[in-house]
């Protein structure tokens, strides 16, 4: 590994790693492109890094003076991102025939509860296709007073369980897809209960540890390299996110080596110990919209480029945002962080996107 300091407020890192010398250590018009994104998105501290059949180039830097750590050794808070890991795991469960996907959600979480004709299954949850709304009906009320501070933290796992189980679906299930923290909550929640494991082990047993993931915890672990979030101005700091109840669908931070080795072996599931399910959350699962033109499978949004399909969820906090995606035509993976809150008009995203779709 090599570094190149450039100019930049607070510091700026070019990080070509391939060890063989290969194509993009000579690859200036990515750097430049790294570079161009990290300047867009005008946060404290940004990461954009890409993989290249495993070859990794990355660009840190941003306006807060360079940390301690390496921004590239730093956690990040993914945010709703982290769904991607919750549709592995799920994928993992049914590929060691351990789930299948179709079982009623109520029935895991309370096993003597009858279910009725069409009740929401594991499958709806992942799917955004529970007929639940993004959050529960109480979640305002009790969250309102830290709203800007610690708002899921006031909902804990219990709550989110209960209120599932009160709940009376809008839609049929199956029939409308609306995207939902709460349903993918409630999915966790339910997979610890048929497992009887907590989620920590559950995820770290079953996606963490197989694919070699040491930097990737679901909590702040160590200030020292633990990423900081900043509010909307850019300059106030902002609390560490706790997800409350809601781990499943918001709760995992980072590095972004560990991320881009999360992508890598979506690109190249042979070899890996999760390689069937790896390969299942690449599969389409659910199309709508006009001309079904938007293409979701257990953990991705799919969105059609010239040479084939780009995989991506994005993800913000209070204080961070994240992009993950990767592209098998490519052989590419492109993982964006940066530590400032979603604000009107914010380039983060659509810098994001635009990288991976050109690459």
């Amino acid at each position: 590994m090599t570094g190149r300091s450039t100019p930049w407020p607070g510091g700026a890192e070019d990080i070509d790693q391939d060890g063989t010398g290969g194509p993009l250590g000579s690859d200036d018009t990515l750097r430049e492109r790294l570079e161009s994104a990290v300047h867009a998105v005008d946060a404290p501290d940004a990461v954009f890094a890409v993989s290249r059949s495993g070859h990794r180039t990355l660009h840190c830097g941003g306006t807060a003076p360079s940390p301690p750590v390496p921004r590239e050794d730093l956690r990040y808070e993914i945010g709703s991102a982290s769904k991607a890991f919750t549709g592995l795991l799920l994928a993992q469960l049914i590929q060691r025939g351990l789930l299948s996907g179709g079982e009623p959600a109520a029935a895991c979480l309370d096993p003597a509860r009858r279910t009725g004709p069409a009740p929401v299954t594991l499958a709806h949850l992942i799917t955004h296709t529970a007929g639940l709304p993004a959050l529960p009906a109480d979640f305002y009320v009790r969250a309102v007073r830290a709203w800007r501070t610690n708002p899921y933290g006031r909902y804990p796992a219990e709550r989110v369980t209960e209120a599932f189980l009160r709940h009376r679906p809008r839609h049929r299930p199956g029939t409308r897809w609306e995207y939902s923290n709460f349903g993918v909550a409630v999915l966790g929640h339910a997979l610890c209960a048929v497992t009887g494991t907590a989620w920590d082990e559950l995820l770290g047993a079953h996606v963490l540890r197989p694919l070699g993931l040491s930097g990737t915890a679901l909590r702040p672990e160590d200030p020292k390299t633990d990423a900081l979030g900043h509010g909307k101005d850019g300059r106030t700091r902002a609390r560490a996110f706790d997800a409350g109840g809601f781990q499943a669908a918001g709760a995992v931070r980072a590095t972004p080596h560990d991320l881009l080795a999360f992508l890598e072996a979506h690109l190249d599931p042979a070899g890996s110990p999760l390689a069937g399910a790896l390969r299942a959350v690449r599969t389409p699962v659910l199309r709508r919209g006009l001309g079904h033109r938007h293409v979701h499978t257990m953990a991705w949004f799919r969105h059609p480029t010239n040479g084939g399909p780009m995989y991506f969820h994005s993800g913000a906090t209070l204080g961070q945002q994240a992009f993950l995606g990767f592209r098998p035509d490519t052989g590419t993976a492109l993982v964006a962080l940066c530590t400032r809150r979603f604000r009107a008009r914010d380039s983060f995203v659509a810098t994001a996107y635009a990288l991976l779709a050109e690459q």
